[in-house]
């Protein structure tokens, strides 16, 4: 069983990699540094969960 991700992990992911697709990579510490650079998020939590579900899109 998978880990059951939030609808506001999975938009805001989707926002960030369809702005700023030529930057993503399939690399989790490239993704979190984008993230925190492109989007104002309040946590450090959120900002991992954001960062973690682009990279696993970005690996399919």
């Amino acid at each position: 069983m998978g880990r059951v991700r939030t609808k506001t992990v999975k938009k805001s992911s989707c926002q960030v990699i369809e702005r700023y697709f030529p930057r993503m990579t399939p690399d989790f510490h490239t993704n979190k540094k984008i993230v925190e650079e492109v989007a104002m998020i309040p946590s450090k939590r959120l900002r991992n969960k954001i960062a973690g579900f682009s990279t696993h899109l970005m690996k399919r």
